[in-house]
């Protein structure tokens, strides 16, 4: 979870860290949101372990991609009305909600994971797709597990968030 591949993979894990990572972690308290983050890194490996060759098995994972994934599920469910700035190519930015954020970024590595499937070349070889899709999902069913159980509140919902 501390190492990572390059510097574009560890400052673009930061990025997101920085920009969804506090407001979750004070949603769910140090404690809960360090566990949430180590248990969450867990699910490349799992995933790996289950389902993948003893040749994939050799391979490494670095970095703390599933666990950001985790947060960015967390920060989903949480807080889907906040506007996330965003920049859109080739020079302005936008305020969009960060249901719509996620949502697109999600479905993202929903494609890259499927075209990885056939190809380990395909679209950036070597990145732990089902990483960051696990993890979102990890931090989906987590979030809503403890919203249930009372021990997160979510964020008081916008007219423009579909979600209930």
């Amino acid at each position: 979870m501390f190492l990572h591949g390059s510097w574009d993979h560890i400052l673009g894990n930061m990025l997101f860290l920085a920009i969804f990572g506090k407001n979750v972690e004070d949603a769910c308290g140090p404690p809960r949101y360090l566990v949430f983050c180590f248990a969450a890194t867990m699910t490349q490996t799992a995933m790996t372990l289950l389902f993948g060759t003893a040749q994939d098995a050799l391979a490494p994972n670095l970095g703390a991609s599933g666990a950001i994934a985790a947060v960015l599920g967390a920060y989903f469910l949480l807080y889907p009305g906040s506007r996330v700035r965003t920049w859109v190519f080739p020079i302005f930015f936008v305020n969009i909600p960060a249901w719509i954020f996620l949502g697109l970024w999600f479905l993202y590595q929903l494609v890259e994971a499927n075209f990885g499937l056939f190809n380990a070349k395909a679209n950036g070889g070597g990145v732990a797709f089902f990483a960051h899709v696990g993890g979102f999902i990890f931090g989906l069913l987590i979030t809503r597990l403890l919203v249930r159980a009372g021990q997160v509140t979510p964020q008081a919902r916008y007219a423009d968030s579909p979600l209930p």
